[in-house]
């Protein structure tokens, strides 16, 4: 069992991590914004799926093979790139009159692989199983308990920028600010972008 100190350290170093801005808390607002929080739960439930996953793997020795290929991590960041590149164009892409507010949502899997070509996530859950991994504790019983417990908090800290993208754009519902919109959520995933290429 993971003793009470380590859970305690390991939750004062993921809430801050997983609640402050960056890419994909930015991906999440967005998508908030443009669709609300009951439209935005299919690509939620991929994100938060996927940070379970990613956490499984780690957990079980992936974190050893980043770390001895830095390679992988080269070819992670730049894939997460383009990958952002092509959700904002999805937000500002030309359509017909209209059509921008029936644009498809973001799926399952678009939340799945945000989260999967994100090397801000990969990092922090890198981290996260070096740091607090223990040999007195069976790996698979903390592997489980960690992931479970990271993503419970993810969910908890993830809603609030959903949220808090609907309350931002809720009174934009023309044809005229869908557009405008698409514009500024586009503007925020290239950013996000170039963020990622020039500083991580």
């Amino acid at each position: 069992m993971v003793s009470l100190q380590i859970w305690i350290l390991i939750v004062g170093f993921s809430v801050p991590m997983i609640i402050s801005p960056g890419p994909g808390n930015t991906i999440l607002a967005t998508a908030g914004g443009r669709f609300g929080v009951r439209g935005t739960v299919p690509f939620w439930f991929g994100f938060e799926i996927a940070n379970f996953v990613w956490c499984l793997v780690y957990g079980f020795e992936l974190s050893r093979v980043m770390h001895d290929l830095p390679v992988a991590a080269h070819v992670l960041k730049w894939a997460g790139i383009a990958y952002t590149l092509y959700l904002a164009y999805g937000f500002v892409k030309p359509s017909g009159p209209g059509k921008q507010a029936s644009m498809p949502r973001l799926s399952v899997v678009d939340g799945f692989l945000s989260v999967s070509l994100n090397p801000k996530i990969h990092s922090m859950i890198f981290v996260l199983f070096s740091q607090f991994l223990r040999p007195d504790v069976p790996l698979a019983q903390q592997v489980v308990q960690i992931a479970v417990v990271f993503t419970v908090l993810c969910i908890a800290c993830h809603f609030p920028w959903i949220y808090g993208g609907r309350i931002l754009f809720d009174r934009f519902s023309s044809e005229k600010s869908a557009k405008v919109q698409g514009y500024v959520f586009g503007g925020c995933m290239a950013a996000v972008a170039l963020f990622l290429a020039f500083t991580l």
